[in-house]
């Protein structure tokens, strides 16, 4: 297949970075990635070939990709990740469910909020987030709440921001999907804690291999279901509150924040939390 010889053929010494490593992946040039919100997510771009090893070829690509991602993805944030994971266990022990559509595991809402509540004991700054987005031609408009925490600057470390996906995993699950697509997603975590710019280029990862997927299986694919939809969630202007009654800190940059993710931040004052 075109583009996974391009990849093979690719010096890493030429690969700065991930992001420019999965552009390389998509045949595309790093410097003009942003043009995927240009590019219909229908486009066939030569098709898929029927070659079975061809078929094999690009699955195993997909997964090696994917595991080097989470790899890196996992190398920071370790203690904050341990905390959310505590978080999430002690508040679904807890009757922590504040609104009437109780389930088993509690409301996905008052979930995040415990885990926000419970961040914040711990010395987190950590907020709600609630990103919005406009409809356009090729993307649907849309809401999505989710959790960020910030570090801020110590003497050795400069500001960092996480953001906290309680439901990552179920954010990619496809019906009907094929198993090389199922066996992908089955490797993501249930939930997500680390920095943007790894959550972009894994978002990137699966949902082009839940097209490939949707295409074998010949099933009609979603705008909602589509990456230039799925990344919105992350990367759209947002509003950042602390509590369901506090006000909500509006980010400044409303343009869409891709690939690198550069945030401009309004933030109260805090104490330094190590997170490594």
């Amino acid at each position: 297949m075109a583009y996974f010889h391009k990849e093979k053929a690719l010096s890493n010494e030429f690969i700065g970075s991930l992001e420019e490593k999965v552009s390389a992946f998509f045949g595309e040039l790093s410097d003009e990635s942003d043009r995927s919100y240009d590019v219909d997510d229908d486009e066939d771009n030569g098709g898929e070939s029927s070659d079975p090893a061809e078929r094999t070829e690009f699955w195993q690509a997909q997964q090696s990709l994917l595991q080097e991602i989470l790899a890196r993805s996992t190398s920071s944030g370790s203690r904050l990740r341990r905390e959310v994971s505590r978080a999430v266990k002690a508040a679904r022990v807890a009757d922590i469910c504040r609104c009437h559509k109780p389930n088993s595991n509690g409301c996905s809402t008052c979930l995040r909020q415990a885990v926000v509540d419970q961040l914040h004991a711990a010395g987190y700054d950590a907020a709600l987030c609630t990103s919005k987005w406009r409809s356009t031609r090729d993307v649907p408009s849309g809401m999505h709440e989710y959790i960020d925490v910030v570090i801020h600057a110590t003497e050795k470390k400069k500001e960092a921001r996480f953001v906290i996906e309680l439901e990552f995993r179920a954010e990619f699950e496809i019906a009907k999907a094929c198993d090389d697509y199922q066996n992908l997603i089955n490797q993501l975590p249930e939930s997500y804690v680390g920095k943007p710019d790894h959550l972009n280029t894994i978002v990137r990862v699966a949902c082009d291999a839940g097209k490939r997927s949707m295409r074998e299986k010949k099933m009609h694919m979603g705008p909602w279901r589509k990456r230039k939809f799925m990344q919105k969630k992350w990367s759209s202007a947002f509003q950042r509150s602390f509590s369901d009654q506090s006000p909500a800190e509006t980010v400044l940059s409303s343009e869409p924040l891709m690939p690198d993710l550069t945030f401009n931040f309004f933030f109260p004052a805090a104490a330094a939390v190590e997170v490594a």
